[in-house]
């Protein structure tokens, strides 16, 4: 008796194939988190309903959405919003070339960096929040007492990352480079810079997500314009539903932040294998 015997795979195909197994298994499917968030808004939605929370701390999901749906037609929501993003862009641009440069110094000469190393380790653990009452000081409730607390917050993520990348570079291909006459900054740029590129690309989505932390936090606690702001206004004047709408498009805006973040990540980094992975072939 003879059956169909499955076609032979070659090694290539194989490989091909694990690839293909590994990428399916390490995506996210959209389904399962869209699932995930209709069941969040289910739940919402019922627990005031049924009494297990009172609705005057916990509003309904849909009336918190039509809130928001109502403030989204609003210009001085949209205001807020840039506000918002305005204070995060300039925050973390500032902490990323401060960090980025002073990272590349530190930690190409081995001294330095440990000459440093105690400095970092006391004042990275610093809370940003710490800060407050020392930028109103300065600052008052300038936008500028927010770019303290952001910059503080995102310069840490990225420096420390950096740090990281320098010292991963690979002794070989340093030699090598120096064996063929490269200088500091041509050895910098093809050996340093690409090593540490990951690290650094880590390091900006780390503090990305901090920033913005911060900045809502900053507006917030120290009034300066932006959603922060109009969370701490909403709450003050009883708004509950307003205040909720205000926190999910904060988080609206955290899902757009980090979205962008890995999207410029994968594009810089297209060529690395942790990336390439991810990529259809």
């Amino acid at each position: 008796m003879t059956g169909t015997r499955a076609p032979a795979v070659g090694p290539a195909a194989a490989a091909r194939r694990a690839a293909g197994a590994r990428r399916g298994a390490g995506r996210p499917s959209p389904l399962l988190g869209a699932a995930g968030i209709a069941a969040l808004l289910a739940v919402w939605e019922a627990a005031p309903r049924a009494g297990w929370v009172p609705a005057r701390f916990l509003p309904p999901a849909s009336e918190v959405l039509a809130t928001l749906g109502r403030r989204l037609a609003l210009p001085e929501f949209w205001r807020a919003v840039a506000d918002t993003v305005a204070a995060w862009g300039l925050g973390l641009a500032i902490a990323f070339a401060a960090a980025t440069a002073l990272g590349f110094a530190v930690g190409s000469v081995p001294v330095l960096r440990a000459f440093t190393a105690s400095t970092v380790e006391f004042l990275r653990p610093i809370p940003s929040v710490a800060l407050i009452p020392l930028a109103i000081l300065i600052y008052g409730t300038d936008i500028r007492s927010t770019l303290l607390l952001v910059v503080y917050a995102a310069f840490w993520q990225i420096y420390i990352q950096v740090l990281y990348g320098v010292a991963d570079v690979d002794p070989v291909a340093e030699q090598t480079a120096r064996s063929y006459g490269l200088g500091r900054w041509a050895r910098t740029r093809h050996v340093t810079w690409p090593s540490a590129l990951p690290y650094l690309l880590t390091g900006v989505r780390l503090g990305a997500a901090v920033a913005l932390i911060l900045t809502i936090t900053g507006q917030l606690t120290i009034g300066t314009p932006g959603l922060g702001r109009e969370i701490d206004v909403a709450r003050s004047s009883g708004a509950v539903e307003l205040v909720y709408a205000l926190i999910v498009a904060t988080g609206a805006l955290g899902v757009a932040v980090n979205t962008a973040v890995r999207a410029l990540e994968r594009r810089l980094l297209r060529w690395h294998t942790s990336v390439r992975g991810e990529t259809p072939l």
